[in-house]
This record gives structure tokens, C-alpha cells and sequence, in this order.
């Protein structure tokens, strides 16, 4: 098992599909593609490549703690209580542990994220 992990940001193999659970979804009709690429810490760790369409669901992180890259697309994140951030092409955040917002994609958008559980 090798310690280093290159994130392919166009995977070749076929994604999961899925979408919004109903109780998070605002509007629209996103798709989700994810890629995933790695597992660590016995599955406490997850990385890969997440691609969704545009449409607006609810973002809750509970106990999660994520860190995005965005590789295309635009997306709009609005904490709760707080003012809407983008986000496009080249940018990086993280959302903590607690986090609640909405998340809208605007262009669909790909992203390299690191999930730690």
C-alpha cells in the first residue's frame, strides 16, 4: 500500500450516481457524480472527485470536516445566518465540523474534496 495518492481530476472509471436526499433539496434537480479515489483510517479519511449539476440543496457537515478544490464550475455557499460566498475555478475552503448552509450550483460544478470523519 503505498502512503502516496495522486487524485486523478478526469477519473477514466465510471462514477457513483445519485443525487439529494429529498429532505435536503431546495430547488432543482442536481445530479451527483462521485469518483471515489482513496480511503484511510478505516474509512475515516475519503478523497476523490465530485462532480454535481446545477440546483440548490441544504449543506450539513455534523461531526464532518471538508476540504473542496474547485476544478470547474461555479458554486454559491450560503452559511446559515451568514452572507453567500462563491466559489469558481481554483479556489479552496473548508467546511467544519457544525457546518449548515445552503449550497447552490450555479455551473455545474468538479471538485477534489478530502472528507475527514
Amino acid at each position: 500500500m503505498s502512503l502516496l495518492k495522486t487524485l486523478d481530476p478526469n477519473p477514466t472509471f465510471n462514477p457513483k450516481e445519485s443525487g439529494p436526499l429529498p429532505e435536503r433539496l431546495i430547488a432543482g434537480s442536481p445530479a451527483f457524480k462521485t469518483w471515489a479515489m482513496d480511503e484511510a483510517k478505516e474509512g475515516k479519511v475519503l478523497s476523490g472527485v465530485w462532480e454535481a449539476t446545477p440546483g440548490e440543496t441544504k449543506s450539513i457537515k455534523g461531526e464532518v470536516f471538508e476540504f473542496c478544490h474547485i476544478l470547474s464550475g461555479v458554486v454559491e455557499i450560503t452559511p446559515d445566518g451568514g452572507e453567500p460566498v462563491i466559489y469558481r475555478a481554483g479556489d479552496s475552503f473548508v467546511m467544519k465540523p457544525g457546518f449548515t448552509g445552503v449550497w447552490k450550483t450555479i455551473e455545474t460544478v468538479r471538485k477534489i474534496y478530502v472528507v475527514v470523519n
